[in-house]
């Protein structure tokens, strides 16, 4: 299941043109993993839907040791497929799909 349609299309949107997820390992003091786009953070559940779902895949890593996850063809797909989705929706269905997921 999709989490949180809605914001899980507006994250793909982000990744057009290659944009990187940027995946920030956690450290000692008992943070996780971080999931950032454009600096803005991704909720864990979203990050996690697209990484175990094959839809981003890693592709290197900064000079500051974070993973690069850029969009795998079948992510490319399902985000396609979500904006052709959100397109064909009402403005009350996008309310609705925005506000309960």
């Amino acid at each position: 299941m999709i989490p949180n349609r809605a914001e899980t299309l507006n994250v793909l949107r982000l990744l057009r043109n290659n944009e990187p997820v940027l995946m920030l390992s956690g450290d000692g003091a008992g943070y996780g993993a971080r999931w950032t786009v454009f600096g803005q953070q991704i909720q864990p559940a979203i990050a996690r839907y697209l990484m175990q779902e094959g839809f981003i895949g890693e592709s290197g890593t900064t000079e500051f040791g974070a993973k690069k996850l850029t969009l795998t063809p079948a992510g490319a797909e399902f985000r396609q497929d979500g904006i052709d989705w959100w397109r064909s929706l009402s403005m009350f269905q996008k309310i609705k799909a925005t506000i309960f997921g």
